[in-house]
């Protein structure tokens, strides 16, 4: 027999060549590769940065720098406080902070009550939901100045609608523009019927989020309708409300539109004239526009604690 051969051992993996370790990356090279991997994001953020840059950071600061100069026959000056002085001893500027205050006021029982109850009455509906929503909301679509015209219309003293009414139901008829103890509130009840289907919205959501229970609860204590909204209804969306509350404040302290449309701006014996309005004069009529930029910069102060405020509670509902 043939001696037998070696024997052959099994055979080994081959080795797996470890790469050699990556060197460090450069200076700001990850940087770059995550900004062209979010190039077009890069860009909208950018594009969102110079408009707001340029419409409206640029115009506040510029507003501050003005509120301190005086232009005259193309020479820029240093006044210091002297803009504020005309401002404050005009006495146009009073009346107008009043009427401002009047239109708050007004606007606050008008328009922060009606859009609540439209709210309220739109969710005890458990059909057409989406039909009524549409429809509080259509005068919001509208264009400013069309939604001003019908109302212009409504309160014409020869041919208006509501002196047509008046005179159906035998009452007297109305000077609803030209008298000047009318005038404000003709004004609070066009920007209401305006602007009150975003509110309406708002509180809509806000409604449909209370749990059914509570009110089924209360239904079981012998609660009505006003009980269980005084109960229920408003302790549950106490936070929305007062959200809403301040976020109509600084809207309303900013009117201009529906005055400037309705009334011409400052109306029958100055019952009109908004602070913004004022500001629209001096700039404008007056071509003085360092007292424009102060009294703008002082509304500024004022809005800028309501929204101080608001930022707050904004912060509370988040958490």
């Amino acid at each position: 027999m043939p001696a037998p051969g070696p024997t052959l051992s099994k055979a080994a993996p081959p080795r797996r060549s470890v790469p050699p370790p990556a060197a460090p990356a450069a200076p700001g090279a990850a940087f770059a590769r995550n900004l062209r991997h979010n190039l077009t994001a890069h860009g909208f953020l950018i594009g969102a940065v110079v408009c707001f840059a340029l419409f409206s950071w640029y115009p506040m600061v510029r507003e501050v720098f003005l509120a301190f100069q005086k232009t005259e026959s193309g020479q820029t000056d240093w006044v210091g406080l002297d803009n504020f002085a005309t401002v404050l001893n005009d006495p146009a500027f009073w009346q107008a902070w009043r009427n401002t205050l009047l239109f708050t006021v007004l606007a606050l029982v008008l328009g922060f009550a009606v859009p609540f109850a439209a709210a309220i009455v739109i969710n005890e509906f458990r059909h057409g939901q989406g039909y009524l929503r549409l429809l509080v909301y259509l005068p919001v679509m509208l264009p400013p100045v069309a939604s001003v015209l019908l109302f212009k219309y409504l309160y014409d003293p020869g041919y208006g609608l509501l002196n047509e009414l008046f005179g159906v139901l035998h009452l007297p008829e109305q000077q609803w523009l030209q008298d000047p103890d009318l005038s404000m509130l003709s004004v609070v009840v066009a920007s209401t019927w305006m602007n009150m289907g975003g509110a309406t919205l708002i509180y809509l959501a806000a409604l449909q989020g209370i749990p059914g229970e509570l009110y089924e609860a209360a239904e079981l204590d012998g609660a009505g309708l006003l009980r269980k909204i005084w109960h229920v209804t408003i302790p549950q969306t106490r936070l929305i409300l007062s959200l809403m509350l301040l976020m109509q404040v600084i809207a309303t302290m900013q009117v201009f539109v529906e005055p400037f449309l309705l009334t011409g701006g400052a109306g029958p014996e100055g019952s009109t004239t908004t602070v913004v309005y004022l500001i629209y004069q001096y700039a404008f009529n007056f071509n003085d526009y360092g007292a424009a930029a102060a009294l703008g910069l002082l509304l500024l102060v004022l809005l800028s604690g309501f929204s101080a405020v608001y930022v707050r509670l904004s912060r509370a509902q988040d958490e």
